[in-house]
């Protein structure tokens, strides 16, 4: 074998090395403007196929941040948009990381049509988020808003006849955990808590975060229930067995709050 195929390895290695080393050197730009340019000036450079898409997506996520922000600031200091009278920015969009500029977009963008740089459905199009990362940050700004129209129609799929039902990819149990939370009523509680399949796991949620008619609804139903399964079969005793849990997770929780 010829010694400059030999070589050749070392050699991608090494430019791929000075490639790496050149990029990093963005930290050292604070300017949006220059940094912007000089991210622009390492997507041609010989990385690594799964770095030359990182550099790439930074590259448009800064570019698409320096637009947002100009176009926010504008919105809050003239006062007339709605959602940052109320909700004044804490900090700059500039620099941050993808999923930060998600929440931020599902937060003060979130009905804007996908065609917009700012559009969350947008974000996630371009960088080819997980709909359970997309789903999970939407969740938590809306949420965070009391936007509860929002979260419903979040978990709401129709099909092709039309019929409608609850999905969530993250779990239902983690819907209720981030609503609770973001201190949503009582009745939204029950409704997702209601939509936990596993039944041990619905009633101790529903016990934690007291909701009592989810724990006595399930109660009357695996009393019901019981009844029709053979006497000291393996799912009487799974129901009993539930049944006492759910019984001493209520009891726990009343010495707790006297």
């Amino acid at each position: 074998m010829p010694c400059c195929l030999l070589l050749l390895p070392r050699f991608l290695d090494r430019t791929e090395e000075l490639a790496l080393t050149h990029y990093r050197e963005h930290l050292n730009i604070q300017d949006p403007e220059k940094r912007k340019e000089f991210l622009k000036t390492c997507v041609g450079l010989p990385f690594s196929a799964e770095d030359s898409a990182h550099i790439q997506d930074h590259y448009t996520l800064l570019e698409r941040q320096i637009i947002i922000e100009a176009n926010d600031r504008h919105l809050e200091s003239a006062g007339q948009t709605e959602i940052f009278r109320k909700h004044p920015r804490k900090a700059s969009i500039l620099n941050m990381p993808l999923v930060t500029t998600l929440f931020y977009s599902c937060f003060y963008h979130y009905t804007e049509a996908e065609g917009t740089f700012s559009s969350p459905v947008n974000l996630k199009k371009t960088f080819k988020i997980p709909e359970k990362q997309y789903v999970l940050t939407a969740l938590a700004a809306r949420a965070k808003l009391r936007a509860w129209h929002d979260v419903d129609a979040l978990f709401t799929t129709k099909n092709w006849l039309g019929y409608t039902k609850k999905r969530a990819p993250i779990g239902f149990h983690r819907v209720v955990e981030i609503l609770h939370k973001n201190s949503a009523p009582v009745q939204i509680l029950q409704e997702y808590v209601n939509l936990v399949e596993d039944v041990d796991t619905k009633l101790n949620l529903a016990t934690k975060f007291k909701c009592h008619d989810v724990v006595i609804d399930d109660r009357q139903q695996l009393l019901a229930y019981r009844s029709k399964v053979d006497k000291g079969s393996a799912e009487e005793e799974k129901i009993d067995a539930i049944l006492n849990s759910s019984v001493s997770s209520c009891s726990l929780r009343l010495q707790q709050c006297q």
